[in-house]
């Protein structure tokens, strides 16, 4: 997919304290939403994404910004943690599940909106391209082992979950609303399309 790298929406490189760490593999993605304001136009996305890049590194003392891509209700999807789009990043997306998984957040409130065909596809493509690296199919599971107790699951717990999962599904949160929600098995399809070709 076309993607908007850091550059573009404004990064500033000088916050990000060390270099990116990398796992062996992405297995999963998961669907967030940033929970913020719906009333926004795309061409204010890269100021959006620079606050929540704040947020992450000065309030919450994370590396970098936790999602590895972020989509707009337009359907523009943008480069999240730094490392490489296609290198299996570590994220801070999915207490418990962030080793070889990654984060996909759509700009907004989707307990609140519904999403739009452009953003259900700019999601389908994202996980579709991610998942397809390393040869798993988008409309599949996979068993992951949670890595903390996070309060929906105990360490060394073996959770089953789709390839393309909800924020809530890893954790206990309202992530990605309830609208977003109930169109992951849409987006799954598209997914898999999108890989079938």
């Amino acid at each position: 997919p076309v993607v908007t790298t850091r550059s573009g929406w404004g990064a500033d490189e000088s916050l990000v304290k060390d270099p990116a760490t990398y796992t062996t593999d992405t297995k999963a993605v998961f669907a967030h939403h940033t929970a913020g304001t719906n009333d926004y136009t795309c061409e204010q996305s890269p100021d959006i994404i620079r606050a929540i890049f704040l947020y992450h590194v000065q309030s919450q003392g994370w590396n970098d910004i936790g999602y590895h891509f972020l989509v707009d209700k337009c359907g523009t999807v943008f480069e999240g943690r730094a490392g490489g789009i296609d290198k299996p990043v570590l994220g801070a997306q999915t207490y418990g599940f962030n080793t070889d998984t990654a984060g996909v957040a759509v700009l907004g409130n989707y307990n609140d909106a519904l999403s739009s065909p452009p953003v259900r596809e700019a999601v389908a493509a994202v996980a579709a391209w991610k998942l397809g690296l390393y040869g798993y199919d988008a409309a599949g599971s996979v068993v992951l082992t949670a890595a903390a107790d996070n309060g929906k699951y105990t360490k060394g717990q073996k959770v089953t979950l789709n390839r393309i999962s909800g924020h809530r599904d890893g954790y206990p949160t309202e992530c990605p609303g309830n609208n977003l929600y109930a169109d992951l098995p849409a987006i799954r399809t598209l997914a898999a399309a999108t890989q079938a070709g």
